[in-house]
C-alpha cells in the first residue's frame, strides 16, 4: 500500500450536514470537512505514536485523489425530525511518553451525554495507567433539525492511502 497522504497531526473537524436522507446528510458533513470524495475506513481509536492531535484547526486534513480511503475515526449521529438534536464527539488522550494514545467516540441526542460519555469511555479504557496519559480532551458538536435530516460530525482523519495498483 503506497500511502498518498502521511501527516504527524490529526486534525479533529466538527462538521454537520443537511440532506433529503439521512446518508445525502452524512453524505454533505463529509463535503463540509472536504472529506467526501474518500472511501472511509474506520478505525478501532488508536492513536499511532509520534502523532498528535489538533482541535485548533489549524492541521489540514489530508489529501489524496478521488476513491482513495481515508483512514479515520468518526463519530455521527442524525436527527430527522423538527426539533430533535443530534451531537456527536470524540475524545482522546495521549500517552506521556509520545508513544501514541487513544481516541473514544460517541453519538447521542444531548450535548450533555455525549461529553460524559467521552469523559466515562476514556477514564475507563486509562484505568490502572492514569499516570501515564495526558488529561482527556474532547471535540464535542451538535445540530437541530429544522426540516429536513442532519447529521452532526466529529472526524479525525489519519491518512489518506491508493488503492494497491491504482493508477498515479
Amino acid at each position: 500500500m503506497r500511502s498518498s497522504a502521511v501527516y504527524d497531526q490529526i486534525p479533529v473537524v466538527k462538521v454537520t450536514g443537511q440532506g433529503t436522507t439521512t446518508l445525502s446528510a452524512f453524505h454533505d458533513a463529509l463535503v463540509q470537512a472536504d472529506l467526501a470524495v474518500y472511501n472511509l475506513v474506520r478505525l478501532s481509536s488508536v492513536i499511532p505514536p509520534g502523532t498528535s492531535v489538533d482541535a485548533t484547526g489549524k492541521a489540514p486534513v489530508p489529501v489524496g485523489a478521488w476513491g482513495d480511503k481515508l483512514y479515520c475515526v468518526y463519530a455521527d449521529q442524525y436527527a430527522t425530525l423538527p426539533g430533535e438534536q443530534a451531537w456527536a464527539g470524540i475524545g482522546w488522550v495521549q500517552r506521556l511518553d509520545g508513544k501514541g494514545g487513544l481516541f473514544v467516540e460517541h453519538e447521542g441526542t444531548s450535548e450533555g451525554y455525549v461529553t460524559q460519555a467521552i469523559k466515562n469511555s476514556l477514564r475507563d479504557l486509562i484505568r490502572g495507567h492514569e499516570e501515564g496519559f495526558t488529561d482527556p480532551d474532547f471535540v464535542v458538536h451538535g445540530v437541530v433539525c429544522e426540516s429536513d435530516p442532519v447529521c452532526a460530525m466529529v472526524i479525525a482523519p489519519y491518512e489518506t492511502a491508493t488503492w494497491v495498483g491504482a493508477a498515479s
